[in-house]
């Protein structure tokens, strides 16, 4: 049975958005969009909003969504018209997103806001933000519970520098393509980040507390093997996919992982990493204290190869570099259909920037072969001619969305 086909089964059952509500959000006071299960091609000029509907449908997945944004930063500032079904969030809201999807067919419904809540703390009362998220009506304790109904891939023009510069972009984007595999993934990588912050603020503080600081590095370096040992898994199973099912069109891939702790891995089991891990923490209290480089998971960097080409991706062309970011995406879609039995969203903000016609015709092609749900924004609606009987276009403007 080959890939094609295989996929195909897979997409005979949509899975995808089919109503999206947003409150308060951004530039939007009140919008409605009732997409179809196939590409969404949303233009409009630079400014408008387009990347914003983008963001509202990443946050339907565990995570901070496709900006990484503070959840403060997200309710609408500006004045702005609404229509008459507009009807404001609760006072005790920020903004809020509710969407009706489908996953295989089967409907459900998803929703998410930031509520506000107040505390007395010396005799002041101070606000703060919470992201609560609804799965049918019921409130759930994790947002990791929305990745059971909807995942979603996405590409945005500041990650068309990913490659260059330093590592943390790289190992954002490493992290995010392992939890749509593996839903804990996120959940660890939040809880080392919090143990983390704990334990470097012990140290620059000066406390002493030998016993407090060895449990916080046993739980780190417990956590952080896990950390390194399902990306080791993801990214070994996503170059077998790669090597087994070339792409025609984008360029074929390679993919390493430049970390201490994965590397141990290699060699030597998960228990005796974690001895190794907890023992190099203990060693570097004292770098803490003298600003000096610590080696662990928070610092391992994601490498890419052109394979044909046998080039890191920093050193390739604008336009290779955009092309091996496609491939990654094309890769990660359809090794993730296989494995998770229902097909992700793609969100695809200005994705055909520093492709040739060429090329972006291919990928356009591709999107729509797949059968999936790709959102797909862009000042040109004439790029998009290839697509004209198969996808569902509107234009953002003045705060509105109508179809074309």
């Amino acid at each position: 049975m080959g890939l094609a086909y295989q996929i195909s089964e897979v997409a005979k059952e949509k899975s995808g958005v089919s109503r999206l509500t947003l409150t308060d959000f951004r530039n939007y006071a009140y919008l409605r969009l009732e997409p179809q299960i196939c590409p969404i091609i949303i233009t409009g000029e630079n400014g408008s909003g387009k990347t914003n509907i983008l963001e509202a449908v990443s946050f339907l997945t565990p995570g901070r969504g496709l900006r990484g944004a503070k959840m403060s930063d997200i309710k609408r500032q500006t004045p702005a018209i609404a229509p008459q079904e507009y009807a404001s969030v609760d006072k005790n809201f920020s903004w809020a997103i509710s969407a009706e999807i489908v996953k295989n067919n089967e409907p459900y419904t998803l929703a998410t806001a930031v509520q506000k809540n107040a505390k007395e703390q010396d005799d002041q009362w101070h606000t703060f933000d919470r992201r609560i998220v609804l799965i049918d009506g019921q409130k759930v304790s994790t947002q990791a519970e929305l990745g059971k109904y909807l995942s979603a891939i996405w590409v945005t023009p500041q990650m068309d520098r990913i490659f260059l510069g330093g590592p943390q972009p790289r190992r954002s984007f490493l992290d995010r393509i392992v939890y749509t595999f593996d839903l804990e993934h996120a959940k660890r990588t939040s809880t080392f980040e919090h143990l983390y912050k704990e334990w470097y603020r012990l140290i620059k503080t000066g406390v002493r507390d030998n016993i407090w600081l060895l449990n916080l590095e046993e739980q780190m370096a417990a956590l952080g093997v896990s950390i390194a040992a399902a990306r080791r898994e993801i990214i070994a199973r996503l170059n077998t996919f790669i090597q087994n099912e070339p792409d025609d069109v984008f360029p074929d891939l390679r993919f390493e992982l430049d970390g201490t702790i994965e590397k141990k891995l290699d060699t030597l089991p998960a228990l005796d990493v974690e001895d190794y891990y907890c023992q190099k923490l203990y060693e570097s209290r004292k770098n803490i204290l003298e600003n000096d480089s610590i080696e662990g998971v928070n610092r391992t960097d994601f490498k890419v190869y052109y394979k044909k080409k046998n080039m890191p991706a920093q050193l390739c062309s604008t336009g290779e570099q955009k092309s091996l970011l496609v491939s990654i995406i094309l890769a990660q879609t359809k090794c993730q259909i296989l494995e998770k039995g229902f097909t992700p969203v793609l969100l695809l903000d200005e994705v055909t920037t520093h492709l040739d016609d060429i090329k972006r015709d291919a990928l356009l092609e591709k999107i729509r072969d797949l059968n999936l749900q790709a959102f797909i924004t862009s000042t040109d609606v004439d790029a998009f001619k290839l697509l004209k009987n198969d996808a569902q276009f509107f234009e953002v403007k003045n705060n509105s969305i109508t179809e074309c």
